[in-house]
């Protein structure tokens, strides 16, 4: 998994939310065996998006990060099978 930090040049302004002292696991793969996982950098430098993309399937998603303890570290993605696209 490729994963690009898009800076947006900002440090954030909120406090980050308490119920995630340890950062978050982002699933979008709606549960079906086969996903691929990234770990991110974790916490993000700043504010900006984590763009993945799976060398495996060619998966491309993004991620808000706002530089703070409750940002993502780790985002599973559905494996998109080449075969289902032909």
């Amino acid at each position: 998994m490729k994963v690009y930090f898009e800076d947006h040049g900002r440090e954030p302004r909120c406090a980050p939310d308490p119920r995630y002292p340890d950062g978050i696991v982002v699933d979008l793969s709606g549960g079906l065996a086969g996903a691929c996982e990234a770990t991110l950098p974790y916490p993000a430098p700043r504010c900006g998006l984590m763009r993945l993309e799976c060398e495996n399937c060619g998966l491309r998603v993004a991620v808000t990060v706002a530089g703070r303890r409750d940002d993502p570290h780790t985002v599973r993605l559905a494996c998109k099978r080449p075969s289902m696209f032909n």
